[in-house]
């Protein structure tokens, strides 16, 4: 995994703005520690910053082959077969994906992008016809952000680095304050939140010319009839996803897995072991925990039971070298900062902090780490599959909190933006979207629904905060369940069958009961483990009633500074991201939200 970042342009001189690209190029750094460069024509600049994975010496970019030049960041996972075809027309002089994928385009232009399986976002300037090709992989495991001016097309990994580029504004308009108070942490799709800037989507490619920049969608999720019995769907979800975490067990440095003692982390955890047991290798394993959480844990409907007891449990069952990150409440606080800084905007709140300092110590052992994410998209985890009224609620399943959310907008903000309408539209535009049948029942119909909302705004910013908490300290996490072919297949599983049991997951825990004990295997879903710490939300109170005492603050232009107060006190709350962001999340986003107005020097207009 890498960092890239470029600039086009026809009719500057882009040669002239070496600084403004090394500064862009620091920015990124985080992503890429191992290699960097810049390669400059008149027209381009493009930027690369490199986390050596596959032939660490000789991948370096950006890489060009005649009048082609590309920066690329991701993994390939089929690589050995498209290269051996290529191999009939082209020679190779590295064995590095990035080799590949470019000269793919070479021989295949866009359609490249129907051979490759993997997670990716690259750009590759043809110096001869004078454009620029941009992709971005199917699922959107991996960012590409834009923004484009009357002269120029400027491009980045991450937000941070395009704003450092003179060109890009530091600004919000009513779509960004909207954005940050009635969406985050999700975020619509292709919007940067800040004025002007852009997020190629998921799934989409284009190019960018004299004339401007077209893009448009090369793959999405397709409705078909399966004519499967369930013992034959059972074998296919095995054989996809096996082979999908055997495929993404390959690189040249060290490999290690997340481990929660879920169901999916501990699949994963359990295959990858397996393969590296026939090579003499143990599999590292890790998790994390949080200081007194067991003096602290409270069960619910969500959460049971906490997961140490089925950590161990996996890891004596695999024989792992198993490690454990212990957090506690003044360094997840600190976190929040980096968090921000990381993710380019406010985010999951400690939820973001946690996986931050978790893939800050993982990066010690090594560089490539596999988690178990988009599995309950997918396969249907999550609550709001399972219980009648809540899918059937018109609305975001993880977020009836509109009414709360707008009471904290500004007076000026309050007149200006419809927040019912904003947030409503924007779920019955991808309500709509999703592809049915004719023969859909109304439970398919709605779950297909269901899928697409759920694959593109939960999923969405779940990827996010994989990508930018673990890139931060230069750790590439794989994410085997974002395997398009799986997506594809499981969109058209009748819910019966992924329902299997009447038990989340229940079609995937039958596929792949082999691989666990039967503890684990059947074991509830628990989400992402956070602090039960009183103390995590006395400090976090205690630094937003500091923020109330400054007199000019821009966050008091765009929030209600009577409405802080209120989660100050302590008040009724209600939740503001599903069972993720409880009042100690929502206050703690705010400070998030504070310190990114400061950091970036954000002004509103």
């Amino acid at each position: 995994m890498c960092g890239i970042a470029g600039a086009i342009s026809f009719n500057e001189d882009m040669r002239e703005d070496m600084k403004i690209y090394e500064n862009m190029q620091h920015a990124l750094l985080r992503r890429g520690p191992d290699q960097r460069g810049i390669v400059l024509t008149k027209e381009s600049a493009l930027i690369h910053t490199r986390l050596a994975v596959i032939d660490v010496q000789n991948g370096r970019q950006p890489m060009s082959y005649g009048k082609y030049t590309i920066v690329y960041n991701g993994e390939l996972y089929n690589t050995a077969e498209i290269r051996k075809e290529l191999e009939k027309e082209f020679e190779f002089d590295t064995h590095s994906d990035t080799e590949v994928v470019l000269k793919s385009f070479v021989k295949w232009g866009e359609k490249c992008l129907d051979r490759f399986n993997g997670i990716y976002a690259f750009a590759v300037y043809d110096e001869h016809k004078h454009r620029l090709f941009m992709a971005r992989d199917r699922i959107g495991v991996k960012p590409f952000f834009y923004y484009m001016n009357d002269n120029k097309f400027i491009f980045a990994s991450e937000i941070p680095a395009l704003l450092q580029h003179p060109d890009v504004p530091h600004e919000i308009d009513t779509q960004g304050v909207s954005e940050l108070i009635l969406m985050s942490p999700g975020r619509t799709a292709s919007c940067g939140v800040i004025r002007g800037i852009k997020e190629v989507k998921a799934g989409w490619c284009g190019y960018y010319t004299a004339d401007g920049l077209e893009l448009h969608q090369y793959w999405r999720l397709k409705a078909y009839e399966l004519h499967e019995t369930f013992e034959q769907t059972t074998e296919h979800v095995r054989e996809l996803v096996l082979d999908s975490i055997r495929r993404q067990l390959v690189s040249d440095v060290p490999v290690c897995t997340f481990l929660s003692g879920g169901l999916d982390s501990s699949l994963i955890s359990s295959v990858a072991s397996t393969e590296m047991k026939k090579h003499g290798k143990i599999l590292d394993t890790f998790s994390i925990d949080y200081r007194d959480n067991d003096k602290y844990f409270q069960k619910s409907h969500f959460q049971p039971d906490s997961d140490p007891e089925y950590i161990q449990c996996m890891a004596d069952y695999l024989g792992t070298n198993h490690h454990w990150t212990v957090v506690d409440t003044p360094e997840l606080v600190n976190a929040l900062y980096d968090a921000t800084e990381a993710r380019g905007l406010p985010g999951m709140a400690d939820v973001d902090a946690s996986l931050l300092i978790f893939c800050r110590e993982i990066k010690k052992y090594g560089t490539v780490a596999l988690s178990g994410e988009c599995a309950d998209e997918i396969f249907g985890g999550y609550p709001w599959y399972r219980d009648k009224d809540i899918r059937m609620t018109d609305g975001f399943p993880w977020a009836q909190s509109t009414a709360y959310r707008k009471n904290f907008l500004s007076e000026y903000y309050s007149e200006k933006i419809n927040a019912e309408e904003y947030v409503y539209s924007a779920y019955r535009n991808t309500a709509d979207y999703a592809m049915k049948l004719p023969s859909d029942s109304p439970l398919e119909y709605r779950m297909r629904e269901m899928t697409q909302l759920n694959f593109d705004w939960f999923m969405q910013t779940l990827l996010d905060r994989k990508d930018r908490m673990s890139m931060y300290s230069g750790l590439e996490v794989r994410v085997p369940f974002c395997d398009y072919r799986i997506a594809e297949y499981l969109y058209n599983v009748p819910w019966e069958y992924k329902d299997y049991q009447g038990r989340e997951k229940g079609l995937l825990r039958e596929a792949m009961k082999e691989w666990l004990p039967d503890k684990v295997l059947w074991r509830k879903k628990s989400p992402y483990p956070k602090t039960h710490n009183p103390a995590f939300l006395e400090a976090v109170t205690d630094k937003l009633k500091a923020i109330l005492e400054e007199k000019d603050n821009i966050l008091f232009d765009l929030v209600k500074r009577e409405e802080l107060e209120k989660l100050t006190r302590h008040e009724d709350y209600v939740q503001w991201y599903g069972q993720l962001m409880n009042l100690p999340q929502t206050i703690a986003f705010f400070l998030q939200l504070d310190h990114w107005l400061k950091c970036y020097n954000i002004k509103l207009i």
